[in-house]
Protein backbone atom coordinates (compact mmCIF):
# COMPACT_ATOMS: atom_id res chain seq x y z
CA UNK A 1 0.00 0.00 0.00
CA UNK A 2 1.28 3.47 -0.84
CA UNK A 3 0.47 6.78 0.79
CA UNK A 4 0.44 10.13 -1.00
CA UNK A 5 1.39 12.89 1.45
CA UNK A 6 0.45 16.45 0.53
CA UNK A 7 3.39 18.78 -0.03
CA UNK A 8 3.71 21.24 2.86
CA UNK A 9 4.35 24.87 2.22
CA UNK A 10 7.23 26.67 3.96
CA UNK A 11 4.74 28.48 6.19
CA UNK A 12 3.14 25.18 7.21
CA UNK A 13 6.56 23.79 8.06
CA UNK A 14 7.31 26.87 10.15
CA UNK A 15 3.94 26.54 11.91
CA UNK A 16 4.77 22.95 12.78
CA UNK A 17 8.01 24.13 14.30
CA UNK A 18 6.29 26.96 16.18
CA UNK A 19 8.17 29.61 14.21
CA UNK A 20 5.41 30.97 11.98
CA UNK A 21 4.98 34.10 14.05
CA UNK A 22 8.63 35.12 13.68
CA UNK A 23 9.63 37.44 10.83
CA UNK A 24 11.94 35.70 8.38
CA UNK A 25 14.87 38.01 9.22
CA UNK A 26 14.83 36.82 12.83
CA UNK A 27 14.90 33.11 12.08
CA UNK A 28 17.96 31.38 13.53
CA UNK A 29 20.77 30.51 11.12
CA UNK A 30 23.39 27.81 11.55
CA UNK A 31 26.86 29.30 12.07
CA UNK A 32 29.57 27.94 9.81
CA UNK A 33 31.76 25.35 11.50
CA UNK A 34 35.11 26.95 12.46
CA UNK A 35 38.07 25.84 10.37
CA UNK A 36 40.98 24.28 12.25
CA UNK A 37 44.46 25.68 11.76
CA UNK A 38 46.91 23.02 12.95
CA UNK A 39 50.36 24.42 13.74
CA UNK A 40 53.42 22.30 14.44
CA UNK A 41 56.34 23.64 16.47
CA UNK A 42 59.40 22.54 18.43
CA UNK A 43 61.16 23.76 21.55
CA UNK A 44 63.34 26.11 19.51
CA UNK A 45 60.27 27.74 17.88
CA UNK A 46 60.40 30.76 20.15
CA UNK A 47 58.13 33.08 18.19
CA UNK A 48 55.45 30.46 17.71
CA UNK A 49 55.58 29.51 21.39
CA UNK A 50 55.17 33.19 22.21
CA UNK A 51 52.01 33.40 20.08
CA UNK A 52 50.70 30.16 21.59
CA UNK A 53 51.24 31.29 25.17
CA UNK A 54 49.39 34.57 24.63
CA UNK A 55 46.48 33.30 22.49
CA UNK A 56 47.59 35.87 19.95
CA UNK A 57 46.65 33.89 16.86
CA UNK A 58 43.35 32.79 18.34
CA UNK A 59 42.40 36.44 18.73
CA UNK A 60 43.78 37.48 15.33
CA UNK A 61 41.94 34.70 13.48
CA UNK A 62 38.64 34.73 15.35
CA UNK A 63 37.08 37.11 12.82
CA UNK A 64 38.01 34.65 10.06
CA UNK A 65 36.26 31.81 11.92
CA UNK A 66 39.52 29.91 12.37
CA UNK A 67 40.43 27.93 15.47
CA UNK A 68 44.06 27.07 16.25
CA UNK A 69 45.42 23.77 17.53
CA UNK A 70 49.05 23.27 18.56
CA UNK A 71 51.28 20.23 18.06
CA UNK A 72 54.82 19.86 19.46
CA UNK A 73 57.60 17.90 17.73
CA UNK A 74 61.09 16.90 18.85
CA UNK A 75 62.87 18.42 15.84
CA UNK A 76 62.34 19.87 12.37
CA UNK A 77 62.31 16.75 10.20
CA UNK A 78 59.38 14.97 11.91
CA UNK A 79 57.61 18.33 11.94
CA UNK A 80 57.80 18.65 8.16
CA UNK A 81 56.95 14.98 7.72
CA UNK A 82 53.70 15.70 9.57
CA UNK A 83 53.14 18.70 7.30
CA UNK A 84 53.69 16.49 4.26
CA UNK A 85 51.12 13.86 5.24
CA UNK A 86 48.47 16.43 6.12
CA UNK A 87 48.62 16.03 9.91
CA UNK A 88 49.26 19.77 10.31
CA UNK A 89 48.75 22.85 8.11
CA UNK A 90 51.57 25.20 9.12
CA UNK A 91 55.08 24.64 10.36
CA UNK A 92 56.76 26.95 12.80
CA UNK A 93 60.39 27.70 12.02
CA UNK A 94 62.71 24.87 11.08
CA UNK A 95 66.42 25.07 10.37
CA UNK A 96 67.56 25.72 6.83
CA UNK A 97 68.68 22.12 6.29
CA UNK A 98 65.28 20.60 7.00
CA UNK A 99 63.17 21.57 3.93
CA UNK A 100 65.44 19.81 1.40
CA UNK A 101 64.90 16.51 3.24
CA UNK A 102 61.14 16.92 3.14
CA UNK A 103 61.19 17.95 -0.52
CA UNK A 104 63.34 14.94 -1.41
CA UNK A 105 60.58 12.80 0.06
CA UNK A 106 58.06 14.42 -2.27
CA UNK A 107 56.49 16.87 0.14
CA UNK A 108 54.30 19.63 -1.31
CA UNK A 109 55.44 22.60 0.74
CA UNK A 110 55.16 26.37 0.40
CA UNK A 111 57.78 28.69 1.90
CA UNK A 112 56.07 31.60 3.65
CA UNK A 113 58.64 33.35 5.87
CA UNK A 114 62.20 33.29 7.13
CA UNK A 115 64.11 34.42 10.17
CA UNK A 116 67.29 36.17 9.06
CA UNK A 117 70.67 34.48 9.71
CA UNK A 118 71.76 33.42 13.21
CA UNK A 119 75.05 31.58 12.53
CA UNK A 120 76.25 31.40 16.15
CA UNK A 121 73.00 29.80 17.35
CA UNK A 122 74.27 26.31 16.47
CA UNK A 123 77.65 24.70 17.09
CA UNK A 124 79.73 21.55 17.40
CA UNK A 125 80.54 21.06 21.10
CA UNK A 126 82.72 18.74 23.15
CA UNK A 127 82.84 18.15 26.89
CA UNK A 128 84.82 20.64 28.95
CA UNK A 129 87.55 18.06 29.68
CA UNK A 130 87.72 16.70 26.13
CA UNK A 131 91.18 16.53 24.53
CA UNK A 132 89.63 17.50 21.17
CA UNK A 133 90.40 21.04 20.12
CA UNK A 134 89.60 21.06 16.40
CA UNK A 135 87.13 19.62 13.92
CA UNK A 136 89.98 17.76 12.20
CA UNK A 137 90.36 15.67 15.35
CA UNK A 138 86.84 14.29 14.92
CA UNK A 139 88.19 11.78 12.39
CA UNK A 140 87.15 8.31 13.50
CA UNK A 141 85.03 9.70 16.33
CA UNK A 142 81.33 9.27 17.04
CA UNK A 143 79.35 12.49 16.60
CA UNK A 144 75.73 13.01 17.67
CA UNK A 145 73.23 15.19 15.80
CA UNK A 146 69.64 15.17 14.59
CA UNK A 147 69.35 13.90 11.04
CA UNK A 148 68.12 16.56 8.65
CA UNK A 149 68.51 19.37 11.17
CA UNK A 150 70.57 22.50 10.63
CA UNK A 151 73.19 20.78 12.74
CA UNK A 152 73.53 18.13 10.04
CA UNK A 153 74.51 20.69 7.41
CA UNK A 154 76.82 22.53 9.81
CA UNK A 155 78.65 19.25 10.43
CA UNK A 156 79.04 18.59 6.69
CA UNK A 157 80.46 22.07 6.11
CA UNK A 158 82.78 21.94 9.12
CA UNK A 159 84.15 18.55 8.09
CA UNK A 160 84.74 19.77 4.55
CA UNK A 161 86.60 22.84 5.76
CA UNK A 162 88.77 20.58 7.92
CA UNK A 163 89.61 18.33 4.96
CA UNK A 164 87.32 15.50 6.08
CA UNK A 165 84.21 13.88 4.64
CA UNK A 166 81.09 12.54 6.29
CA UNK A 167 82.57 9.03 5.99
CA UNK A 168 85.43 10.05 8.26
CA UNK A 169 83.17 10.18 11.33
CA UNK A 170 80.71 7.74 12.91
CA UNK A 171 77.31 9.50 12.85
CA UNK A 172 74.86 9.01 15.71
CA UNK A 173 71.43 10.25 14.60
CA UNK A 174 69.83 11.37 17.86
CA UNK A 175 67.06 13.74 18.94
CA UNK A 176 68.17 16.68 21.10
CA UNK A 177 67.16 14.90 24.32
CA UNK A 178 68.95 11.68 23.39
CA UNK A 179 71.91 13.63 22.05
CA UNK A 180 72.31 15.42 25.36
CA UNK A 181 72.23 12.11 27.24
CA UNK A 182 74.81 10.54 24.94
CA UNK A 183 77.00 13.62 25.22
CA UNK A 184 76.83 13.68 29.01
CA UNK A 185 77.60 9.96 29.46
CA UNK A 186 80.53 10.10 27.06
CA UNK A 187 79.18 7.69 24.45
CA UNK A 188 79.83 10.31 21.74
CA UNK A 189 82.88 12.51 21.31
CA UNK A 190 80.98 15.55 20.09
CA UNK A 191 77.46 16.87 19.71
CA UNK A 192 76.16 19.22 17.02
CA UNK A 193 73.21 21.18 18.38
CA UNK A 194 71.29 24.43 18.26
CA UNK A 195 69.83 26.89 20.76
CA UNK A 196 68.32 26.71 23.31
CA UNK A 197 69.91 23.24 23.77
CA UNK A 198 73.31 24.73 22.93
CA UNK A 199 73.07 27.42 25.60
CA UNK A 200 71.83 24.86 28.11
CA UNK A 201 74.75 22.45 27.65
CA UNK A 202 77.24 25.32 27.70
CA UNK A 203 75.92 26.83 30.91
CA UNK A 204 75.00 23.60 32.73
CA UNK A 205 77.89 21.35 31.67
CA UNK A 206 80.60 23.75 30.55
CA UNK A 207 80.62 22.34 27.01
CA UNK A 208 83.30 23.81 24.71
CA UNK A 209 82.55 25.01 21.19
CA UNK A 210 84.80 23.55 18.50
CA UNK A 211 83.14 25.63 15.80
CA UNK A 212 79.86 27.46 15.27
CA UNK A 213 78.14 28.41 12.04
CA UNK A 214 80.21 31.53 11.39
CA UNK A 215 81.38 31.45 7.74
CA UNK A 216 79.96 27.91 7.46
CA UNK A 217 76.19 28.04 7.75
CA UNK A 218 74.09 31.18 8.02
CA UNK A 219 71.36 29.22 9.84
CA UNK A 220 68.23 30.88 8.58
CA UNK A 221 65.00 29.54 10.04
CA UNK A 222 62.24 28.80 7.52
CA UNK A 223 58.48 28.78 8.01
CA UNK A 224 56.49 26.48 5.72
CA UNK A 225 52.89 25.61 4.94
CA UNK A 226 51.21 22.68 3.28
CA UNK A 227 50.78 23.91 -0.30
CA UNK A 228 47.04 23.12 -0.54
CA UNK A 229 46.43 25.14 2.62
CA UNK A 230 48.59 28.06 1.44
CA UNK A 231 46.68 28.21 -1.83
CA UNK A 232 43.32 28.09 -0.11
CA UNK A 233 43.94 30.42 2.87
CA UNK A 234 46.46 33.16 2.00
CA UNK A 235 44.52 35.39 4.38
CA UNK A 236 45.52 33.13 7.28
CA UNK A 237 49.17 33.21 6.21
CA UNK A 238 49.00 37.00 6.19
CA UNK A 239 47.71 37.08 9.77
CA UNK A 240 50.30 34.57 11.01
CA UNK A 241 53.15 36.38 9.25
CA UNK A 242 52.25 39.72 10.80
CA UNK A 243 51.98 38.26 14.31
CA UNK A 244 55.34 36.49 13.94
CA UNK A 245 56.96 39.81 13.04
CA UNK A 246 55.46 41.49 16.09
CA UNK A 247 56.57 38.65 18.36
CA UNK A 248 60.14 38.82 17.04
CA UNK A 249 60.32 42.56 17.57
CA UNK A 250 59.05 42.26 21.15
CA UNK A 251 61.48 39.51 22.14
CA UNK A 252 64.53 41.39 20.81
CA UNK A 253 63.40 44.66 22.42
CA UNK A 254 62.63 43.03 25.80
CA UNK A 255 65.34 40.39 26.37
CA UNK A 256 64.93 39.93 30.11
CA UNK A 257 61.10 39.84 30.26
CA UNK A 258 61.16 37.57 27.21
CA UNK A 259 63.53 35.13 28.91
CA UNK A 260 61.52 35.19 32.13
CA UNK A 261 58.37 34.40 30.15
CA UNK A 262 59.96 31.70 28.00
CA UNK A 263 62.07 29.85 30.57
CA UNK A 264 59.27 28.05 32.45
CA UNK A 265 57.56 27.10 29.19
CA UNK A 266 60.57 25.19 27.89
CA UNK A 267 62.04 24.05 31.20
CA UNK A 268 65.13 26.27 31.27
CA UNK A 269 66.26 29.07 33.57
CA UNK A 270 65.86 32.63 32.35
CA UNK A 271 69.60 33.30 32.11
CA UNK A 272 70.08 30.34 29.76
CA UNK A 273 67.15 31.42 27.61
CA UNK A 274 68.44 34.98 27.42
CA UNK A 275 71.87 33.72 26.33
CA UNK A 276 70.23 31.64 23.60
CA UNK A 277 67.99 34.47 22.45
CA UNK A 278 70.95 36.82 22.05
CA UNK A 279 72.25 34.55 19.27
CA UNK A 280 68.97 34.35 17.37
CA UNK A 281 67.94 37.18 15.05
CA UNK A 282 64.16 36.64 15.40
CA UNK A 283 63.77 39.03 12.46
CA UNK A 284 60.93 37.69 10.31
CA UNK A 285 61.07 38.62 6.64
CA UNK A 286 59.65 37.44 3.32
CA UNK A 287 61.47 34.56 1.65
CA UNK A 288 63.99 36.09 -0.79
CA UNK A 289 66.19 34.90 -3.64
CA UNK A 290 69.30 34.75 -1.45
CA UNK A 291 67.70 32.44 1.10
CA UNK A 292 66.36 30.16 -1.63
CA UNK A 293 69.79 30.03 -3.30
CA UNK A 294 71.25 28.85 -0.01
CA UNK A 295 68.49 26.25 0.24
CA UNK A 296 69.65 24.88 -3.10
CA UNK A 297 73.27 24.90 -1.94
CA UNK A 298 72.29 22.92 1.15
CA UNK A 299 70.27 20.44 -0.91
CA UNK A 300 73.17 19.96 -3.31
CA UNK A 301 75.59 19.37 -0.43
CA UNK A 302 73.34 16.65 0.98
CA UNK A 303 72.97 15.09 -2.46
CA UNK A 304 76.74 15.06 -2.96
CA UNK A 305 77.17 13.43 0.44
CA UNK A 306 74.61 10.80 -0.62
CA UNK A 307 72.38 11.76 2.29
CA UNK A 308 69.38 12.69 0.11
CA UNK A 309 67.79 9.97 -2.04
CA UNK A 310 67.45 12.25 -5.06
CA UNK A 311 68.35 15.70 -6.34
CA UNK A 312 66.06 18.47 -5.14
CA UNK A 313 65.07 21.57 -7.10
CA UNK A 314 64.12 24.28 -4.63
CA UNK A 315 62.75 26.44 -7.46
CA UNK A 316 59.87 23.98 -7.89
CA UNK A 317 58.43 24.84 -4.48
CA UNK A 318 55.94 27.73 -4.24
CA UNK A 319 56.81 30.84 -2.26
CA UNK A 320 54.11 32.94 -0.60
CA UNK A 321 54.76 36.66 -0.34
CA UNK A 322 52.95 39.10 1.96
CA UNK A 323 50.78 41.65 0.18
Amino acid sequence: MSHDFPALSRRQLLQAAGLAALPLASLPTLAAEPEKLRIGYQKSSTLTIFLKSRNTLEQALAAQNVQVSWHEFSSGLPLLEALNIGAIDLSADVADAVPPFALAAGAKLTYYAIETPSPTAQAIVVKKDSPLTSVAQLKGEKVAFAKGAGAHFLLLEALSQAGLTFKDIAPAYLSPADGRAAFENGSVAAWVVWDPFLAAVQRQSGAKVLVDGTRLSSYRRFYLAATPFAQRRPDVLTAVYRELQRAGDWIKQNPKPAAEWQGPLIGLDAATVEAANQRRSYKVQPVDAESLAEQQRIADAFTLAQVLPRKVSIAESPVWQPA
